[in-house]
């Protein structure tokens, strides 16, 4: 096993990598409860009637700037047409 880089940080670069790695697991762990809080949001849509998998499409849509959403619609109605399908 090699030694290279072994004990070659400082002390405060040793605390300042702790720190960060200790942020990241935090946030991570957040990030994880957060999940769960969207697929609960989703599980309570559902059980209202919507559909989970259009609410999933609007909320990507709204992520989007407009110039984005019209140019990927345009991409996928020249590809449907391509295949033959209508879309509405």
């Amino acid at each position: 096993m090699s030694d290279i880089g072994h004990n070659s940080l400082g002390g405060s670069a040793v605390e300042e990598l702790r720190s960060i790695v200790e942020r990241i697991e935090r946030l991570e762990d957040q990030k994880s409860d957060i999940a769960l809080d969207i697929k609960d949001v989703y599980t309570e849509a559902k059980s209202t009637g919507f559909d989970v998998k259009t609410l999933r499409k609007l909320v990507a849509l709204r992520r989007q700037d407009a110039e984005s959403r019209k140019a990927a619609a345009a991409m996928l109605e020249t590809y449907a047409q391509a295949l033959g399908l209508d879309l509405i």
